[in-house]
């Protein structure tokens, strides 16, 4: 999807506009009364997150399931559970959904009526996503079982290595419900297919025809590389106890807030090429440790036959993407990560499916009705801006396949929660394509509620934190749906998270469209602080959507061609670099620090990694030039790029020290757009940013909380990050007491303290108060400045650099990125990526 604009309405609500021009909008929660500040300066954040536009039954069991397992009228839920449809408190956290409780009971009872259903039939929702262990390929007593959901096939045989592709002594048998299975003995005590062997299913569909698919529940799927377009193949996957991956670690203890790094394994190597996951687990994992990251965020896990579709058109649901390797590869990779501390996410895609009929899950369906497609037939099982299919989520087998794939990813794989993907389209029956939300509650609760989805994404959420409990579940939705960061329990939907992904467009739109002079701090403000009271938010100033062909991410926007020339710290910075990682440093911890209640960075950005990413494709020459991450940049002692990366690395370990992402503290004191200095405090910390390009301001007055000493804990503008030096970190500063204690209005800007400082222009400096029990070496240590900040494997001092590059300064980085007209040329013609 291209990049939505933000735009404000008359009611000061934000709004989008996608490519067709469509205007969303999303609305204010009414005010829980939770005001920062003075009267006059204070700040509301009250409000809904705004997002960006982005991208659906079992057959009759016996005559007590219909077909859609969903009844009205239905009397199977418990006392109690009836009595959890009857109260629903999410309307106690926010009024204006009392209009609305119709809705939350209908769709309350629905969730219970299934949870209810799939207990009778199938034993309790914890046993029905096993359906991998009946599903697919299994060993059973002797024999490979396999067991396919293919209930319009007319007859179907299993092929492959292992029978000379021949089927015809492999028939298979199918059963009332449109199962059908074959068990195959094993030969000489050893399965008769080989581990690691290819096999399809094969069956005949109602016009005569036979066709060869890959099984949907296949553990992994691989295609001969050597051919161009070649078709994929299933994989028996079944390694012997001396080539399976035995985990060695336990889970990292769920974090108070997740610092996430968003990763493409794929695209992670320095090299123009495939990375693979043990090469990401042994030289990327170590680097997002050292920054200080708590999470990782793993795309294009869920294997997917196209490549640029950037792992979200996936076409086989539970194997592992075979460009990086086996699934033993993978989970090397995950205990790694868990060895540091870290803990894994990965992208789950279940909005749509790849519309490939060649090797996904579309090749199943041929023409026949929703009852026996994991698809809704016609206009309604196919997203037209995505293409791709759209499941039918009322559908009994396509709830246990995608249940299934959730326990699957979480049991075997060892990963410790999920961001979903596209969650908008699965909302709506429009799927939010040309579609205003214009902040009327209606469009959220009504005839276009996909409620079948609804109940879906609450079984899922049920679902997750019952296995794991500690699981980190993030919602990916562009409208500002409320509830969706509330307990099922309540009437929510169930995440631990949304995305707050309004936040990247505002920045994109003033770094690209505004000077300096004309950035409104309320607004920004306002666009960090506007999200739902007690729905927590995953922050984040750029993600992998700025990074494509097309776009721009904001150190190349703020600095563009200078990139090229301007980065090397054996010359003084340009104005256009001196300005450009002042911002990048400043908009990053602006965001981190009053975004949400957690922060995200995809993989690159921290050090402000020039260029765009490209993926292979005919009009680049199948190039792999622009699809990696050019690390060297990063580790260069030469080079500026390492100030934007230890500034990152700082503001991690500014967290980690005073939790102030987790903290519900978020007081914002002063909006000064005259100056274009903000200043707020978040858990212990008071922090004061100054946007101004020019002014510094001499003992500048700001509030506090408590009354003390204080001391910086981080400054931008130290020289340790490519600043001036201009903030003395060993100077205390004391708190004055302002006006008269207990009432408010007489103090100074809400606060009943204040302290004087230095606030030099494109600067942000966090302080913390001093314990006065503290030593001198604790206070020293404090400061986050202070602290080592090693880059990696750098040998040469910077006297051999300066005699190696001083030949040709002027093109430092030219071998590492490419020039900035041959940039240009490729942006004018190339397509921007269909990942979405």
């Amino acid at each position: 999807m291209p990049t939505p604009i933000i735009s404000m309405n008359s009611n000061s609500v934000y709004g989008y506009e996608s490519a067709s021009r469509t205007k969303i909008c999303f609305p204010s929660q009414h005010s829980t009364g939770l005001k920062f500040g003075s009267e006059g300066r204070s700040w509301d954040i009250s409000s809904t997150p705004k997002s960006r536009v982005r991208k659906d039954e079992r057959m009759k069991h016996s005559s007590a399931i219909s077909a859609v397992l969903t009844n009205d009228n239905s009397t199977m839920a418990s006392r109690e559970e009836d009595v959890k449809t009857e109260n629903i408190g999410l309307l106690n956290l926010d009024p204006a959904l009392e209009p609305y409780l119709d809705h939350f009971r209908y769709r309350m009872k629905r969730y219970v009526d299934q949870k209810m259903l799939i207990q009778k039939y199938e034993g309790g929702l914890e046993e029905f996503a096993q359906g991998y262990l009946k599903f697919g390929f299994n060993r059973e007593d002797g024999c490979i079982v396999y067991r396919e959901w293919a209930p319009a096939a007319q007859e179907a045989e299993v092929i492959g290595d292992f029978n000379g592709w021949n089927g015809s002594n492999h028939m298979m048998e199918k059963d009332q419900f449109g199962v059908w299975s074959i068990r195959i003995p094993d030969v000489d005590s050893k399965p008769a297919i080989p581990h690691n062997s290819r096999v399809k299913f094969r069956f005949k569909h109602g016009e005569g025809a036979w066709v060869d698919r890959i099984p949907a529940w296949i553990k992994y799927a691989t295609v001969d590389a050597t051919k161009f377009a070649a078709p994929y193949d299933g994989v028996y996957w079944d390694p012997p106890p001396s080539e399976r991956y035995n985990f060695k670690y336990p889970r990292p203890s769920k974090p108070r807030a997740p610092r996430i790094y968003e990763a493409h394994v794929g695209m992670s190597s320095s090299e123009p090429r495939v990375n693979s996951y043990r090469e990401f687990a042994d030289d990327v994992l170590p680097r997002i440790k050292a920054n200080n990251y708590n999470t990782v965020q793993l795309m294009a896990i869920m294997e997917h036959s196209y490549y640029g579709s950037f792992g979200y058109h996936v076409t086989n649901f539970f194997a592992v993407s075979s460009r990086s390797g086996n699934p033993e590869d993978l989970k090397y990779l995950i205990d790694k990560a868990h060895s540091l501390g870290l803990q894994v996410l990965v992208d789950v895609v279940h909005s749509h499916a790849s519309n490939n009929v060649t090797d996904g899950l579309n090749g199943f369906d041929i023409g026949q009705g929703s009852q026996e497609s994991y698809f809704h037939a016609g206009e309604r099982g196919y997203h037209k801006l995505w293409d791709s299919r759209l499941f039918n989520y009322a559908n009994w087998e396509v709830l246990r396949f995608l249940l299934s794939n959730l326990r699957w990813w979480l049991e075997e794989y060892n990963f410790d929660g999920f961001r979903f993907d596209g969650i908008t389209s699965m909302l709506y029956v429009h799927h939010g394509i040309n579609m205003g939300f214009t902040g009327n509650y209606n469009e959220y609760f009504s005839e276009a509620t996909d409620v079948d989805a609804v109940v879906y994404l609450m079984l899922a959420n049920n679902l997750i934190h019952k296995i794991f409990p500690d699981a980190t579940v993030i919602a990916e939705d562009v409208s500002g749906m409320p509830g969706l960061g509330r307990h099922v329990s309540e009437g929510g939907i169930g995440f631990d998270y949304r995305l707050a992904m309004a936040i990247p467009d505002k920045w994109i739109d003033y770094v690209k469209n505004k000077n300096d002079e004309d950035w409104s701090m309320k607004e920004v403000t306002s666009s960090l602080t506007n999200r739902r009271y007690t729905e927590k938010c995953i922050a984040y100033a750029e993600s992998h959507d700025q990074s494509i062909v097309g776009d721009k991410t904001i150190a190349f926007l703020l600095m563009d061609k200078e990139m090229y020339s301007g980065m090397s710290c054996l010359t003084d910075a340009s104005p256009v670099v001196d300005r450009g990682i002042a911002l990048h440093k400043m908009i990053h911890f602006f965001t981190m620090a009053l975004g949400g209640e957690g922060y995200l960075n995809f993989m690159g950005n921290e050090f402000g990694h020039p260029e765009w990413i490209d993926f292979p494709r005919e009009g680049n020459n199948w190039s792999y030039d622009k699809c990696r991450r050019q690390w060297n940049l990063a580790d260069s002692q030469h080079l500026r790029y390492k100030f934007m990366n230890a500034f990152d690395r700082a503001m991690n370990s500014l967290d980690e020290k005073f939790s102030f992402l987790a903290s519900g503290k978020q007081i914002v004191s002063s909006i000064d757009d005259d100056n274009k200095v903000v200043v707020f405090e978040r858990g212990d910390l008071v922090f004061v940013f100054n946007f101004h390009p020019n002014n510094t301001y001499e003992g500048y007055k700001v509030g506090c909380d408590l009354p003390g000493k204080y001391r910086v804990a981080l400054d931008s503008d130290a020289w340790e990050f490519g600043g001036h030096g201009r903030v003395g970190h060993d100077v205390d500063h004391f708190t004055s007491p302002e006006g008269i204690p207990g009432v408010p209005e007489t103090n100074f800007n809400g606060r009943p303290n204040s302290f004087k400082l230095l606030s030099p222009a494109h600067t942000c400096v966090a302080y913390y108060r001093v314990d006065e029990c503290m030593s001198e070496t604790e206070v020293y240590q404090t400061d986050i400045s202070n602290e080592l900040l090693p880059t990696a494997n750098i040998e040469e001092s910077d006297e051999k650099l300066k005699d190696s590059l001083s030949t040709n300064i002027s093109n430092i980085g030219q071998t590492v990125v490419a020039s900035v007209e041959e940039r240009d040329k490729e942006l004018k013609d190339s397509p921007i990526c269909k990942h979405h």
